[in-house]
């Protein structure tokens, strides 16, 4: 009862209005005591490491600063090994495992087509039986996105959509959740073949940044496809974009192209740069 009533107010709130209005909020430049209390407020509240962030409360102008902070340097070494595969981010496992043919698995007893996830039933096609992980970040977790495997970034799709959440509640409630909010999917070459990473939007989520080029999602722009004439060499643990506030990113592989670790399981806590698979 109570998982139908959030998912009953969520389908009432303007989520897209709110988003943009948040991220409005973040982005203002206000008094720095002001903003300032509210980094601390919201580091309390969500038990943010402060001691990780590349600086000080005082380094940061804006409340979106913060929630897109970088790391102190060397915070998270990158497991080496060109056929390492290494978490992009950090978080917590949500679901990971084998497409059972052009299927990506929610939660229990809710499946989706790759096809509606990257708004093409061509390209899904390239992973029809592939490796797949869906990954949570919370609003406590560092915010941005970085490569899975050394390679190049052959280029991007921005499917503007809904913002629902993402949290639980919403995962096992919402039919193809992630099929349905915002996208940013990242088209990279690697040792395992093509490859995607796609970024999803949620509420409050108010734009996602692509690291490669100069994109930024809910701003009025239309849906758009762009594949580069010259792939963009990128190492592997490399930036390539960033969420203002925590979300959800989902990999996927071709068929046996990449073998998950068997730690890769729901909850799992994850670091970006450790070891979370291998290259098959």
């Amino acid at each position: 009862m109570r998982d139908q009533t959030f998912m009953t107010l969520m389908k009432l709130l303007p989520k897209s209005a709110l988003s943009a209005a948040v991220g409005k909020v973040t982005r203002a430049r206000v008094p720095r005591s002001w903003h300032r209390a509210a980094m601390r407020a919201f580091a309390s509240r969500y038990r943010v490491d402060l001691a990780e962030a590349e600086h000080g409360l005082e380094g940061y102008e804006t409340f979106g600063q913060f929630f897109t902070r970088k790391l102190k340097p060397g915070l998270r070494p990158v497991e080496e090994g060109e056929r390492v595969v290494v978490s992009p981010v950090d978080g917590a496992v949500s679901q990971a495992g084998t497409l059972d043919r052009d299927q990506c698995l929610q939660a229990k007893g809710i499946c989706f087509p790759v096809g509606k996830l990257l708004g093409d039933d061509l390209s899904a096609h390239a992973f029809q039986g592939g490796s797949f992980a869906t990954l949570y970040l919370s609003p406590r977790d560092y915010h941005r996105i970085h490569a899975p495997l050394g390679g190049k970034v052959l280029g991007y799709s921005y499917l503007p959509g809904e913002f629902w959440p993402v949290n639980p509640i919403s995962v096992r409630s919402k039919e193809a959740l992630f099929c349905v909010n915002e996208r940013l999917i990242t088209w990279m070459d690697t040792p395992a073949g093509l490859s995607a990473v796609v970024a999803v939007g949620a509420t409050c989520v108010s734009r996602i940044h692509a690291a490669y080029d100069q994109v930024v999602t809910h701003t009025g722009q239309p849906a758009k496809i762009s594949r580069y004439p010259e792939a963009i060499p990128v190492p592997k643990g490399g930036e390539i974009g960033m969420f203002e506030m925590g979300s959800t990113v989902i990999l996927l592989f071709a068929a046996g192209k990449v073998r998950w670790d068997s730690w890769l399981q729901p909850e799992a806590v994850l670091r970006m740069g450790r070891r979370i698979g291998e290259v098959t």
